[in-house]
């Protein structure tokens, strides 16, 4: 996995780098806001520090969104609610207060991207129909013509494409997506999946299993 730390403070790098290294992590470090841009599709996690010198961490992290949909992994001294509301709502996908733990922040950056879709080793392409799920770039076709979703709606349709007709759990969804199981999310689950149907303009591509959950409506195939 290839990560890029944004941290001004050598000795944080100094202790953080090597501890991931030796967990098999590629690592590489920009101690200011410049030259990030330039990095955001060479990387699969950005870990962001929010006191940089050159810029506002929180507005680094709405550049980097603005232009990546790369994982974003805010690790700040700013432990405040308001602090962590802000990074969150500028595009981050997590938020690590320091001091922390290292195995935590593993485990944060595994659930970031396996909530994200990917943990998909290899290029896997899944087809129902005129329907072409392409889990590896992200991308959907039907009938030859891409069509833009968002990226929750892709991480549903991904999920339940990639059980190739078994039934996905809401409880699984919600917590692979959304990772909380609350009313809300809930709530926001239905809609993704009434728009999804609306937007593939294939309403019986995901079946609803009353009382369980989803699955793939049709024969598939996968490359």
């Amino acid at each position: 996995m290839r990560v890029l730390l944004v941290e001004d403070d050598d000795r944080v790098a100094g202790a953080l780098i090597p501890a991931l290294t030796r967990r098999g992590l590629a690592i590489a470090r920009l101690a200011t806001g410049a030259g990030v841009l330039d990095r955001v599709h060479e990387v699969d996690v950005i870990l962001l520090d929010l006191g940089l010198p050159d810029i506002d961490g929180v507005t680094l992290c709405r550049q980097i969104r603005a232009v990546s949909d790369v994982a974003i992994i805010v690790v700040s001294a700013r432990g405040e609610v308001d602090d962590r509301i802000q990074g969150l709502r500028a595009g981050a996908d997590d938020y690590l207060v320091k001091p922390y733990d290292v195995e935590e922040l593993l485990a944060r950056v595994e659930a970031v991207r396996r909530r994200r879709g990917e943990h998909v080793a290899e290029p896997v392409v899944i087809r129902v129909g005129d329907v072409s799920v392409d889990l590896s770039r992200h991308e959907v076709l039907v009938g030859g013509k891409a069509v833009a979703l968002s990226r929750k709606e892709f991480q549903v349709l991904a999920l339940v494409a990639n059980a190739r007709g078994a039934v996905c759990s809401r409880e699984q969804v919600l917590t692979e997506v959304w990772g909380h199981r609350g009313p809300a999310e809930s709530r926001s689950l239905d809609v993704h999946v009434a728009t999804l149907r609306t937007k593939l303009g294939r309403p019986a591509l995901i079946e609803t299993v009353r009382g369980v959950g989803y699955r793939l409506g049709g024969q598939v195939a996968r490359s």
